[in-house]
Order: structure tokens, then sequence, then C-alpha cells
């Protein structure tokens, strides 16, 4: 599972989001939909007849002062979940796994070329699928040795790197670090080998401390722990049993998610053989409480609420470089299958598929497949629905970069929000209570433009 951004997602760069399960009540049943909101305007309106967009952008210098964030999506993985709706594969051999990391450098080495690139040296670095740890120690070396020859990563601020925990050995996880990778991401998801095995995880219970220990003793500045807030057959009793694991455990920081069901997904499958309309998984309101309960212990334990998914131990050491950034418009060279980047101002996603990313790729060609240019208010949007995920902003940062105070541009939806007490305005900071930060996917829908505000991802 990705964290925040596009993607992975999280940085996720393989994901959409959409309004279809959140519905309008906090306590509606999950239906089949995505929730999450990582991107604007909505995916469903990038359009493969503006790949000329991305093209143009990419030849022109970069905008002064932006930093440059790259992406590479490894979709390799050991199982598929049920709720996974990431472009992965499962069935691919060793010949073919080489062949797509070699189409990766080559991908990257096209783009150092380009004035949007060349010269350039990343803010940071993120490793989404799928599976990065999927991949051998050897190939992972090969891997990046290629990329820091073609993009510098000296004195990047953040490498991120997800993992699978029964993907990791400790010579595995001393590459890692030895690569140079800061962010260490574990999986989790659950700590209870039913739900994992239920949900399709390909690790089990005993597998995640092992990683986790291992991880400790490489010395990561930070490591991530993923949880996932209503899987399938979660209980109560489990699920603050997953929080006092947690916290014992004493990661740096706490991803959690709450269960969707896009339709891609092994679940979605079932329910329309079935017939069903409500997902085997917990309501939106009990998957909300499950989070505030989780947040409150933390908060308890020490830890800081910093997003609608993150609790971090030491706010003053732990960051999410790539999420700030991205969330400001920074650029991301986004590289791989169904990979979604963006650059100078213009957003555009790979090839979906794997055999045609690598063929063009092969022909030296950018596997471009879609692309966007969003107009200024457009950026707007994007940007201030963003980072209200973090809970509270200053809007005289939009009014200094747009053009256009936010106080005013979004009134009546802003307005709205405080008669429902679930935010509050002091001058220029907006402040979202938090109960709006449980469910501010749902709520973001609102500063969608009319045309875009029933699209099914986001």
């Amino acid at each position: 599972m990705t964290t925040e951004p596009q993607a992975s997602t999280d940085l996720a760069a393989a994901t959409g989001a959409g309004g279809d399960s959140a519905g309008g009540d906090s306590a509606e049943q999950t239906t089949v939909g995505n929730y999450f909101v990582s991107n604007y305007p909505p995916y469903a309106y990038w359009d493969t007849a503006r790949v000329n967009e991305a093209h143009a952008a990419i030849a022109k210098p970069p905008r002064p002062g932006n930093p440059l964030g790259v992406y590479l999506h490894i979709p390799f993985c050991r199982k598929r979940c049920h709720f996974c709706y990431f472009r992965v594969y499962t069935d691919k051999k060793n010949d073919e796994i080489q062949g797509y990391l070699d189409a990766a450098l080559a991908e990257l080495a096209l783009y150092a070329k380009q004035p949007a690139i060349v010269g350039r040296k990343a803010q940071f670095v993120y490793f989404g699928g799928g599976t990065p740890s999927f991949l051998s120690p050897e190939q992972l070396v090969a891997l990046t040795d290629g990329m820091k020859r073609e993009v510098s990563w000296e004195g990047a601020e953040e490498v991120t790197f997800e993992c699978e925990p029964g993907t990791l050995t400790d010579r595995k996880i001393r590459t890692i670090r030895d690569i140079g990778v800061t962010r260490l991401s574990l999986g989790v998801e659950n700590f209870d080998d039913h739900i994992l095995e239920s949900n399709g995880r390909a690790h089990l219970s005993a597998q995640i401390q092992r990683a986790y220990d291992y991880a400790r003793s490489c010395e990561f500045p930070q490591v991530n722990i993923d949880l996932i807030a209503g899987m399938m057959n979660e209980t109560e009793d489990n699920w603050r049993a997953n929080i006092v694991k947690t916290i014992a455990m004493a990661p740096d920081s706490v991803t959690i998610y709450q269960m969707e069901v896009p339709y891609n997904t092994t679940i979605y499958k079932q329910m329309k053989a079935e017939g069903k309309i409500t997902a085997p998984v917990a309501d939106w309101q009990t998957k909300r409480r499950w989070v505030a309960e989780a947040f409150a212990a933390l908060e308890a334990a020490g830890y800081a609420v910093k997003s609608a998914y993150t609790a971090v131990r030491n706010p003053s050491k732990t960051s999410f470089v790539y999420r700030d950034s991205l969330w400001a418009g920074a650029d991301l060279l986004s590289l791989g299958v169904a990979s979604f980047g963006h650059l100078n101002g213009v957003h555009y996603q790979n090839e979906h598929d794997f055999a045609p990313y690598v063929d063009r790729v092969k022909k030296g060609e950018l596997p471009i497949h879609r692309a966007l240019t969003p107009d200024n208010d457009e950026r707007l949007i994007r940007e201030f629905i963003l980072q209200m995920k973090l809970g509270h902003l200053d809007t005289s940062y939009f009014t200094k970069k747009f053009g256009t105070d936010p106080l005013v541009r979004f009134k009546p939806q802003l307005d709205d929000l405080v008669s429902q007490k679930l935010a509050e305005i002091d001058g220029a900071r907006l402040t979202l209570t938090r109960g709006a930060l449980l469910e501010v996917d749902r709520l973001l829908h609102a500063f969608f433009l009319p045309k875009h505000a029933g699209a099914r991802y986001a």
C-alpha cells in the first residue's frame, strides 16, 4: 500500500480516487468505488490527445526554484491483495523483470537529456509499487547505481522505499539502507494472520516483527508502518490490538488508511458475481471511529497527528518531504508502467500495460499515454484541497502564489464547513476539526469545479 501523494500514491503513482463510495452520510455502508483524493483535476479528464502538452513541458527549462522528485513504480508482487487496484504483476519471469528494470533506466536516460530535467538534482526519491522490496539486493544496487548516473541523489532530503515484510531479509534491508534510503515504509496493514490471509496479503505476522527489527538494526532515519482500518474480518478487539502492537514497536511514523473497494479489485469482482452492493468491510462511520481511536492512543503515547493519515513520534525529526513538496506543486519525474507525473505544470501518465510500456522505451520513445495542463484556477484547487489533508493551512500562501484569495474563492464551501463546526477560520489560517480530518476526502469534492463534480477518479 502506498502512502499519501500519488501513486503509490500515497505517492502511490498508480492511485486513482473518487467519491463513489463516500456518499453524503458518514455512516453510509462501504460500496464500490474510490474514495481517496490524490490529485486534481481528476484522472478521468486526462487525455491521450493532449500528450503533446507533456512533450512541450518537458522541452522547457524548469520553473525557477521548483524542486524535483523522482518516482519509480516497481509493479511486481508475490500475491495480489484482494483490495489492491494498483498496476501490479505476480506472473513475471526473471527475464521480464530485468527487462522492465532496463526499460526504467532507459526511460530515465531519455528524460535526463530534456531541458526540464538536465542538470537537476532530486530533492526526494520514491520507490513505490507493487513491491519494491520484491527485487533482489543485486537488482537494487544495479538499478539505483544506474538511476544516480542520470539524476543525482546527492543531498536528497528523503529517499522512500515501500516494503512488504515477507520479502525482507537482513541482507536485503542492509542493501536498501546502503543504496541511500532514508525512509523505510513497511506495509504491515494488520497484525492478525487470519485477517492478513483473508485479505490476500502475502506476509504473516511473524515476518512483521522480524522485518522491523532488521530495519531498526540498520538505523534508518525513519521507519514507517502502514495500517488499514476496516479490512475484511476486522473486529473491534483486533483493531485495538493492532494499535497496542504498533505503539509497542514505536515506529517513527504511522500511516493509517480507511479501507475502500475500487472497481478493479478482487473484492469487487466477488461482489459483482454475487450481486452485492455493500462491500464486506466496515462502514465509513466505524472506520473513521477506528482511526480516531488510533490517533487518540498514539497521541497519548507521545505522537503528533500531522495529516488525515499520519502520526509521527518526533515532529522535529520526522517529516514527509515527498508529500509536502508534491502538495505544493513540485515537479515529479515519474517512471515505470502506469505511473503519474507532473512536470512544468503538466500532468502525465505512462502507458497502462507492461508490454506497451517496455516496447515504447525500447524504441527510444517516452512512454507517455495521456496528459493534461490545468489552468491557474485548477492548480489553485489542486494545492488547496491536497493541503487541506494536513488539517491546517495558511491561506495567504495561495493568495501570493495564485493571485486569488481562497477565503473569497471558496467562501460558500468554507462557510458551510464552519457552520457544520468542521472548520475554523482565524485571519488567514484555516483549521479543520479532527472529525473533519477523518473524512476529509469526502469533503474535498465540494471544492471541485462543477464539470469535475461527478468524476469517478480524483
